[in-house]
């Protein structure tokens, strides 16, 4: 069985409250967790500035994070505004891209 690994940095928007930010990744990583496809969704929060954090994701494949964007509990978290995105990684296991993948 194939997996889509994802990696994502997020960081608190200007002006959000971070214990109220800290509270709603808790809740969406919770629900997260026992979505259909969800391998392992966990959040990780910096500890030299707390504002940011880190998203590890494993889905059974690219559908299941795409419905996780369309859950509730994930659109109402996303609604808040909170957190903003730095960057998001695809990942692979190593030894799973050819060399010439890589090239």
């Amino acid at each position: 069985m194939s997996k889509y690994f994802i990696s994502a940095g997020i960081e608190l928007q200007d002006g959000a409250d971070l214990k109220q930010t800290e509270n709603g990744l808790r809740v969406l990583a919770e629900k997260t967790q026992s979505e259909p496809g969800c391998i392992l969704f966990e959040i990780r929060q910096n500890q030299k500035e707390p504002g940011k954090f880190t998203l590890w994701e494993c889905w059974t494949d690219r559908q299941a994070l795409s419905d996780h964007f369309e859950m509730p509990h994930t659109k109402e978290f996303l609604a808040q505004n909170l957190t903003q995105v730095n960057y998001i990684e695809e990942l692979a296991e190593i030894g799973s891209l050819t060399t010439a993948a890589l090239a």
